[in-house]
């Protein structure tokens, strides 16, 4: 059985690679460090990783898109997204309750959260607890745990409800995020394509790093896309960390490698002087219309 690895237990990382992957279908591996995920499946401890890469409030996940491009060379293998529903708990048996959250939040004075969930939660912390002390934490599982093994009645964690389920903890406020409709974008990556569920939606991601000196270079990228009607559903500026000023183009692309189009574009965009890394050609699946599994 193939092994995966993601942030975890009780992460909505977790959570999205059930409903896509299956409970059963592979083998999931916990790290508490998004550098473990990643080294796991480098070093061969693992077959893949699950990353959460962009969400549609906060964007890129800088972080993990930094370390896609810098740090590991894991081509994604498939990409789903999935909604976010971010939950207040806390040990039970505390005061008030969700008929009473203004008494509960009360007796709250440390929360803890990934702090991408904590950015995502800001006008209900502004509302019901404007004075608790935030504390980030490497995943939304891992807050959902220290309150539990903390035993402290006054701290409190924003995660996923099936991280209630697993440490016993109550839901206080249900959905408390500032968007309802909040999605995050994952990633599997790994060097063996996968068993999946044949889709016709299919994306490929790049790297475009323009030449030094070359007025224009962006233009000429966009224009080998356009005139063939390529549709670009990202592009973003990244720094290459070689030196001030110089940045790379991460640009996901509405099309497959094995259009003829797609192929040509990019020979297109060498010829000018640009190098074009491929980061993947995957398929993409989306919540409430099908899942990935076989």
């Amino acid at each position: 059985m193939k092994r995966i690895s993601l942030l975890g237990p009780g992460t909505y990382t977790e959570e999205s690679a059930h409903h896509y992957l299956g409970r059963d279908a592979f083998d999931y591996v916990n790290y508490k460090l998004i550098a473990d995920v990643f080294e796991s499946t480098v070093n061969g401890v693992t077959d893949y990783s699950v990353i959460p890469i962009e969400n549609t409030f906060e964007g890129s996940v800088s972080l993990h898109v930094d370390w896609l491009v810098h740090n590991v060379d894991l081509p994604i293998q498939a990409e789903w997204v999935y909604p976010i529903s971010i939950n207040l708990l806390r040990l039970p048996g505390g005061p008030g309750g969700s008929d009473e959250l203004e008494a509960a939040c009360g007796a709250i004075r440390k929360i803890y959260s990934h702090g991408v969930t904590l950015a995502q939660c800001q006008q209900f912390l502004r509302t019901h607890l404007p004075d608790v002390e935030l504390e980030p934490v490497g995943s939304n599982g891992e807050a959902a745990r220290m309150v539990r093994e903390l035993g402290d009645p006054a701290a409190a964690a924003l995660a996923p409800l099936g991280a209630g389920a697993l440490y016993g903890l109550e839901t206080l406020a249900a959905g408390v995020q500032d968007h309802q409709n909040n999605l995050t974008r994952f990633v599997l990556i790994g060097h063996e394509k996968p068993q999946l569920k044949e889709t016709a939606d299919r994306k490929t991601t790049i790297l475009v790093t323009p030449p030094e000196d070359f007025p224009g270079a962006l233009h000429q990228v966009l224009s080998a896309f356009a005139w063939r009607r390529i549709n670009l559903s990202k592009i973003e500026s990244r720094p290459t960390k070689k030196k001030l000023g110089s940045y790379y183009f991460y640009i996901d692309i509405e099309a497959s490698m094995d259009s003829v189009l797609l192929p040509a574009a990019l020979q297109e965009i060498e010829a000018i002087g640009c190098q074009v890394r491929l980061m993947g050609c995957y398929p993409t699946f989306f919540y409430g219309t099908e899942t990935a599994k076989v």
